[in-house]
């Protein structure tokens, strides 16, 4: 399900800022150049524009979230469940680690590398102590660091492959994992999290 508000501005955005001369439009890869189950999570992107839909996601993040006070942030809808900030603190941690395989495999680096868990990473991050809007600063300066690394690469470098959790994936399609993912997390949010219950 394409979430309505990522439409207009996500898909048609400028994508102008950064690097002049690589603004082509990527595409979304096809289903040889990622592991099944980040299906999912690519078939959320609308349009073939990842740089505008990068550059776009933020806003409506913000919008979403930063009217939400401290306690608002802690809340989680299950006691086995992530709280808002842990859930945001995830997004931060996945982007890093996703825009770090994209930068390794782009420069032509094949050595594989390992997945990650996911859970330890939110065990062991802090969020609970960590202010919802401050999260929310890093979330958008960790965007913004993502696009100029995919703003700045060559159409070779989009196709390239590597190796990563035992999966070859290429750069493209860690593009649209990216942004796929944190709509699925904003879906998470707005149905889970944000209801007249939350």
């Amino acid at each position: 399900m394409i979430l309505e508000d990522d439409k207009p501005d996500e898909a048609s955005g400028s994508g102008q800022s950064g690097y002049p001369g690589n603004k082509q439009a990527v595409g979304p890869p096809d289903a040889s150049e990622y592991a099944e189950y980040y299906g999912p999570y690519i078939s959320l992107v609308y349009g073939d524009d990842i740089l505008a839909a990068l550059e776009g996601q933020p806003r409506h993040t913000l919008a979403l979230l930063s009217s939400l006070g401290e306690e608002r942030g802690n809340y989680r809808y299950a006691p086995d469940k992530w709280s808002i900030k842990e859930v945001l603190g995830h997004l931060i941690d996945v982007e890093r680690v996703l825009a770090y395989r994209a930068l390794r495999f782009a420069r032509n680096d094949i050595t594989p590398l390992p997945g990650c868990e996911q859970d330890d990473y939110v065990r062991n991050g802090g969020f609970a102590d960590c202010p919802l809007g401050c999260l929310l600063q890093e979330f958008t300066a960790v965007r913004e660091a993502s696009v100029f690394l995919f703003q700045g690469l060559s159409p070779e470098a989009w196709m390239r492959r590597g190796v990563a959790n035992q999966e070859e994936i290429s750069v493209r399609a860690i593009a649209y994992v990216i942004a796929g993912h944190e709509l699925h997390h904003r879906q998470v949010l707005k149905g889970k999290y944000l209801t007249s219950r939350g």
